[in-house]
Formats: structure tokens, sequence, C-alpha cells
């Protein structure tokens, strides 16, 4: 069976390239109805923090990923046959292997200090040497080395590179074949002197325990795969499958970092946008549809993706391309899904709207063309929540002006005339024509202190939008508040 991963760190939010990598990892799963397994590398205890991994679960849930092992992002419990799945809880299990490679002879204790390893290493880079340890230790007998450490000193365990210099090589997913010499990595360390062990390592054990068949990860950890594959035949388990993928860029072509503003999930959903449209333009960057499709489901992309589509060249994060996503998956939701979505946006806002779903029905079929987010939505209905108005002070001047007051009045009488409790737009054009001619005004000393009379300033979205969603009592409430100003 295929079984893929993701394996986030819970030091920080989570990322969007980390994202990319969770989507692919769980599209191909999906596709080739395999297991998707989320486990934690949380060995870096100073950085780890429980608020971080929640965090990163709950984006997980958010983006829609359903898996089938892994730590539950609601309970926080291990769910699955291979728990547990923060690897804070495995020490045990790295522990045993690791002393199955110190009796094999594939490892060592290594008692070096590390001022001893960074005087080796300067005098390798003075020499033009690769900056490699070479351990005095190596062929100390296990016994005399279990005797130093239960005296007391402190020792790494280090894997012994094997003295015949080779070739290793695989077939990446993504880059085709990859050959590494085996010179080019030292003997590296497995476990660190409190025992807790290093990436390349607890990596390897837990994805061949947990049988995952596929590693989908960032470019970066390309130059751990030699180590990896060291490990791997050691332990006589069998490779996966790799796919490393390409790097993201921002606008400017350098790496994705925070100087080009949001980059982690939260960011994005606090923003307003859509799960599945993040999924949708995370999903090219770095992928294309064999269909040419641009907006894409969630079935979709998992009835689509392979991995022969996958490209090595660096994706560019172009936020106005995610905008557009988003604004087609908006555009496309049904109103009264868009409106449960808007509604905490609206709250947040501390926007009151009107709860009657044949009104919100009709203010979206107005709105939501010009929103690219939700978060777009909170202006576009400012003027309409039900709260009272707020005069704003660029007000002022234009109910300074002489006939203003004169305005507002026929205005408010003009609306009360009229029988409906929603005027439409052609109803309010005969009412503000008559305003005009009662009043003998026009231009700006016409349609300003009418607008300040609607949304309390004298600038702002149209009227003949606003009235037809305006209910006429609110009107009317509104023209008295602003009266009672002048």
């Amino acid at each position: 069976m295929i079984k893929t991963r993701f394996a986030p760190s819970p030091t920080g939010y989570l990322h969007v390239g980390g994202a990319r990598t969770a989507l692919y990892s769980y599209l191909f799963a999906r596709q080739q109805k395999g297991h998707f397994v989320v486990r934690i590398e949380d060995t870096d205890l100073e950085r780890s923090t429980v608020e971080f991994m929640k965090g990163q679960l709950a984006d997980l849930k958010w983006l829609g990923f359903q898996y089938q092992e892994g730590i539950d992002p609601d309970t926080l419990e291990d769910v699955g046959p291979n728990r547990p799945y923060k690897q804070s809880e495995r020490l045990a299990i790295y522990r045993e292997y690791a002393d199955k490679l110190l009796k094999e002879g594939r490892a060592y204790y290594c008692f070096l200090t590390d001022e001893e390893i960074s005087v080796q290493r300067e005098a390798a880079i003075k020499a033009s040497r690769p900056p490699q340890v070479n351990s005095p230790y190596r062929d100390m007998p296990l016994a005399e080395a279990e005797k130093k450490i239960a005296a007391g000193e402190k020792a790494v365990v280090r894997f012994k590179v094997p003295d015949l210099t080779r070739e290793y090589s695989f077939i990446d997913l993504v880059r085709g074949e990859v050959k590494f010499p085996s010179d080019m990595v030292g003997d590296f360390v497995c476990l660190r002197s409190g025992g807790m062990p290093v990436y390349n390592f607890c990596c390897v054990i837990d994805d061949a325990l947990m049988q995952m068949t596929h590693v989908f990860r960032a470019e970066e950890h390309l130059s751990n795969t030699l180590r990896q594959m060291m490990l791997y035949e050691a332990l006589g388990f069998k490779l996966p499958q790799f796919a490393h993928l390409s790097i993201i860029l921002g606008a400017d072509k350098q790496k994705l970092s925070k100087r080009h503003g949001a980059t982690s999930v939260n960011e994005y959903k606090e923003n307003g946008f859509l799960p599945e449209a993040m999924c949708n333009f995370l999903a090219l960057l770095g992928w294309s549809s064999p269909k040419g499709q641009e907006v894409l489901s969630m079935d979709e992309l998992i009835e689509q993706f392979s991995t022969d589509r996958l490209n090595s060249a660096a994706a560019v994060f172009d936020e106005v391309k995610l905008k557009w996503v988003n604004a087609q998956h908006l555009r496309a939701l049904p109103h009264a899904e868009l409106w449960s979505r808007l509604a905490p946006f609206f709250a947040q806002a501390g926007l009151k709207m009107p709860t009657d779903a044949d009104w919100q029905d009709r203010s979206l079929s107005v709105f939501k063309t010009s929103m690219e987010t939700l978060k777009d939505a909170v202006e576009l209905y400012r003027p309409l929540s039900t709260d009272a108005l707020v005069i704003h002070d660029e007000a002022k001047e234009t109910l300074g002006w002489p006939t203003s007051k004169a305005v507002i009045t026929e205005w408010k009488n003009q609306i009360a005339s009229q029988k409906e409790d929603y005027l439409s737009e052609a109803q309010f054009l005969a009412v503000q024509d008559a305003v005009k001619a009662a009043c003998g005004v026009k231009g700006k000393e016409l349609f300003m202190p009418i607008r300040v009379a609607v949304v309390g300033k004298p600038h702002g979205a149209e009227l003949k939008i606003l009235i037809p969603l305006l209910n006429k009592k609110i009107i009317l409430e509104r023209a008295d508040i602003v009266l009672a100003r002048i």
C-alpha cells in the first residue's frame, strides 16, 4: 500500500512551503488510494512548543487534509498502529537502533569535545579539505567506550561511514537520477550526548517503521539523502521513493520569507483566503494540471495529480494570482455557504448584519463580484451594518452648507412616503430627482448631503447600490441622527 507522510517541526507556524509539501503528499496518497500520515518532529526541545503543534495541526485540518495515522488535531491523541507519533516520545526506539549499529560495528561512541571538533574543521578548511570529523575513537572497542561512559564521560554516537569509496544513486520523482560519492560526508552523529537523536537518524527510522513508500520533501533536504541512504542500508530498511520539491521564491526571485508579506497558512486564513483556494494555488507551485486547468477543486486535484507533472524549476509565489484563484472559488460558493464564511469576519469587525436569508442572498448578488477575499466584505458591508450611524469628521464641511439641512429633510420626507420597506434602484433615483426639484440643488450639493445621511460621510459606495439593501426604517433613523447634528 502507498504511504506518504508530513512531518512538521513545531517550532513555528505552518509555512506555505510546508503546506505545499503536505498537499503533494496528501494528493499522491489519495490518488493512489493509500494512507497519509502526520507525525511531529519535536526533538528540538528548546524551540518546540505544544502551541505551535496545535496551530500546525489546526492549519492542516483547515486545509482539508484527512489522515489515517497521526495526532488528532482536536484531541491531540495518537491515532493509528505506529504510535507514538511525536518523536520526543520515541526515544527508546531510536536508542534501540543506535545500539544495534554500535554492536554491529557500524557506529561508535565519539568523545571529541566541541572545541576539538572546531580545531579539526578549521584545519581542514585551511588545507582545502572537506570539514569532516576524523575521530580517534572510531576503532575503540565498544566495551572500552562503554566503560568511559559508565565513568561519567559524555559521548555522541557516530555512524561509521564505510571506508570503501562508492557511488550512491537513486531516482528522484522530480529530478530524475541523483548520484552522490560516498566520500561527500564523514562520520556523522546519530545520537547526541544527551541521547536525543539528530534529524537524519530518527527520520530514517520513523519512515521505515511506519512503512513509508514515498517521501515528498523540500529541495533543501536533498543534501540529507546520502546520509539517510547509508542508514537505510546499514539498518536493513527498504529505501522509499523520494521527491525533492522545487524551492518557492517571492516576486523578487529570492527565497520566500516574511519580508515578502504573509508566509504562514494561518495568516492567509485570517486575511480571508479560502482553504480550497489555498490548496488550488499551492498545487500549481511546481505542478500543472494535465487538462490545463487553473481553477481546481480538491477532488479534481486528487483525480489529476501525478508525480510526472512535478517541475524541478523554482516556483514563484504570486500573490496577485493567489487572489485571483481565491476570487474564483469565493464567487462559486452557494450564497448560504459564502455567508456562513463571511459571518466571522463581520463579527470580528463589530458589524451587525441582517439575519434575513433573502436579504443576505440579494446582498451577495451585489457584492461578491467585488470580493477577492472574505475580508474584503467588511468594508463593502460596513455601510449596511444595522447599528447606529457614525458621522465622520469629513462630513462636517458638507453639513455646514446652507442647503444641506433642507436636502436631508426633503430626503427623509420622500423616503417616509414610500410604501415598501426596501426601495428599488429606480425608486431611489426617483426620490433623488424629487429632492433635487424640491430643493433646487444639483451636483455635490445634492449627492453629498444625502450620502452623509445614509453612510455618515460624503464619499463612498454608490447609493444606488446601498439603498436597495437598507431598510426604510434604518434610512429614516440615520437621517434623524444627521439632522440632529445640523
